[in-house]
C-alpha cells in the first residue's frame, strides 16, 4: 500500500515516469527489508538495456528523421493518390491509404501525426474538406502504426518480453490489415455524412509520373518487411539498411536532404532515444524487483479469483488498459503492464504471448487520442488547428473501429497467429 502511494505521490507532483520507476523500486527493496539488492541495483539499471533487440529502435527513429527532410512522405501521399482516382471522399481515402504507408516505415503514432498533418490536411481542405474531419481522419490513421511493422511499441514490447522483434512484426501484419479495412468503412460513412467531395481525375500519363517518382520511396517498405520475413535480416538490421536507403534516395534521387540536415537528424534521433531507451532501462529495475517480491504470482491468484476464462480476462485486461491509456503514454503503460500481467496471461490461462502483445499495443495506442493525456490528440488538435474537445468527438467513429477489432483480436486469435504459423 505504502508502495502505491509513494508511485502516486510521484506522478501527482510531476516526477518523470522513469524517475517515478526508478524511486519506486528503490522504496519497494527498503519497504521489503531486503536491502542486499542494493548491491545489484546498478548492475540490473544497466542491464535492461543490454539486448540486441533495442538497437532497431533508434535505428527506425533516425529512418523516420531522413523521411521527413527526404520528401519521402509526399511522394507517397502522391502515389496513394495516383492510384485511388477519382472516388467521392477520394483524398479522405488516400490520407488513409498514405497513412498505412508511412506506418509501414515509422511505427510511431506522434511521429505520423505530425508529419500526415503537414501532408494531407492542407490539401484536403484546399478541395472543399471541412478542417476539422480532415485532421480527425490523419489523427486516426495514426493508430496504424503500431501494428503494421515496424512499430516501435512491438520493438519495446519484445524487449520487456523477451520475445523475437521479427516474429511480432509479422503478428501485427494480418491485424493491421483487418483495422485498415475498418477505417476504410468508417470513412466511407463519414463521406456521405459529411458530403466529401470527388476527388480529381488523374490521367494515365499522371498516375504513371506519380508512381515512377515513388518507387523509390516504396521501396524502402518493401526492404524492411520483406527482408525481415525472408530471414536475410533481423528487425535491427533492416532499419540500418532502410536508413541508409532513406539517405541516398534523398541525397542523389530526390535531392531535398542536404549533408547539412543529416548531422542534425542525427541528434534529433538521439534525443529521442536516449529519453525511451532511459524508460526501458527503469522498466527492467522495475521488473526486476516485482520479480523477486513476488507480485506477479500474487496478482495471478487475485485474478484467478475473479474469472478462469481467458476470454474473459482478455477482456478485463482490456477495460484496465483503456483506462490507463487515458492517462499515460504507451510506452510508460507497456513499462508497467508487462512484467505484471504477461507473466498471468502466459502462465495462467495459456494465452500466446504474440497475441497479448498485439492486443496490448493496439488498445494503448488508442490511447493517445483520448483525454486527458492525449499526446496525439494535442498534437494533431495542435498541426492542425482544431481544438482538442472537438477533434476528440469526430474520431469516436474510428475508437469505435478500432474496439471491434480489439474484441476480434480476442476472440479468434488466429488472426494475429495465423500468419506467423503459415511461415513456420
Amino acid at each position: 500500500m505504502m508502495v502505491g502511494v509513494a508511485f502516486l505521490v510521484l506522478l501527482v507532483v510531476g516526477v518523470p515516469i522513469a524517475f517515478a520507476l526508478v524511486a519506486l523500486a528503490i522504496v519497494m527493496i527498503w519497504a521489503s527489508g531486503n536491502t542486499i539488492l542494493f548491491q545489484s541495483f546498478p548492475q540490473q539499471f544497466f542491464g535492461g538495456l543490454e539486448n540486441y533487440g533495442l538497437l532497431a529502435l533508434p535505428l527506425f527513429i533516425l529512418l523516420g528523421e531522413f523521411m521527413n527532410a527526404g520528401g519521402i512522405g509526399r511522394r507517397l501521399m502522391a502515389l496513394a493518390m495516383a492510384l485511388l482516382g477519382p472516388v467521392r471522399g477520394g483524398l479522405a481515402y488516400v490520407n488513409l491509404v498514405a497513412n498505412m504507408m508511412m506506418a509501414s516505415i515509422l511505427g510511431s503514432t506522434v511521429a505520423q501525426i505530425t508529419i500526415m498533418s503537414r501532408i494531407a490536411v492542407p490539401e484536403m481542405e484546399r478541395t472543399g474538406y471541412p478542417r476539422d474531419v480532415s485532421v480527425a481522419i490523419t489523427a486516426a490513421g495514426g493508430m496504424l502504426a503500431p501494428i503494421i511493422p515496424p512499430s516501435m511499441l512491438f520493438i519495446i514490447f519484445g524487449v520487456i518480453a523477451q520475445l523475437p522483434i521479427g516474429d511480432l512484426f509479422v503478428a501485427g501484419i494480418v491485424p493491421g490489415v483487418i483495422l485498415f479495412a475498418v477505417f476504410l468503412a468508417v470513412i466511407a460513412w463519414l463521406g456521405r455524412r459529411h458530403g466529401f467531395p470527388t476527388s480529381e481525375r488523374i490521367s494515365l500519363m499522371g498516375r504513371a509520373a506519380a508512381v515512377r517518382d515513388a518507387l523509390p520511396a516504396s521501396l524502402i517498405p518493401i526492404v524492411i518487411i520483406g527482408s525481415i520475413l525472408g530471414g536475410f535480416a533481423t528487425p535491427t538490421e533492416a532499419a540500418a539498411i532502410a536508413s541508409v536507403m532513406a539517405v541516398l534516395i534523398g541525397l542523389f534521387v530526390y535531392r531535398e536532404l542536404a549533408l547539412s540536415d543529416i548531422w542534425p537528424a542525427f541528434m534529433r534521433a538521439a534525443t529521442s532515444s536516449a529519453i525511451v531507451l532511459f524508460l526501458i532501462a527503469a522498466a527492467g529495475l522495475f521488473s526486476w524487483v516485482i520479480t523477486f517480491e513476488n507480485i506477479p504470482a500474487i496478482v495471478a491468484s487475485w485474478v484467478q479469483s475473479l474469472t478462469s476464462s481467458p476470454i474473459v480476462f482478455l477482456l478485463l485486461i482490456n477495460v484496465m488498459l483503456l483506462f490507463l491509456g487515458m492517462v499515460t503514454d504507451p510506452i510508460p503503460a507497456i513499462i508497467l503492464v508487462v512484467p505484471v500481467f504477461l507473466p498471468v496471461a502466459t502462465g495462467v490461462y495459456d494465452i500466446d504471448p504474440f497475441q497479448f502483445g498485439v492486443i496490448v499495443c493496439l488498445n494503448l495506442t488508442a490511447g493517445l487520442l483520448t483525454p486527458p493525456v492525449g499526446t496525439g490528440l494535442f498534437t494533431a488538435a495542435l498541426m492542425g488547428g482544431v481544438r482538442a474537445e472537438r477533434l476528440a468527438r469526430l474520431i469516436m467513429p474510428f475508437f469505435l473501429a478500432v474496439a471491434i477489432v480489439i474484441v476480434a483480436l480476442v476472440f479468434f486469435p488466429a488472426l494475429s497467429l495465423g500468419l506467423g504459423a503459415a511461415l513456420q
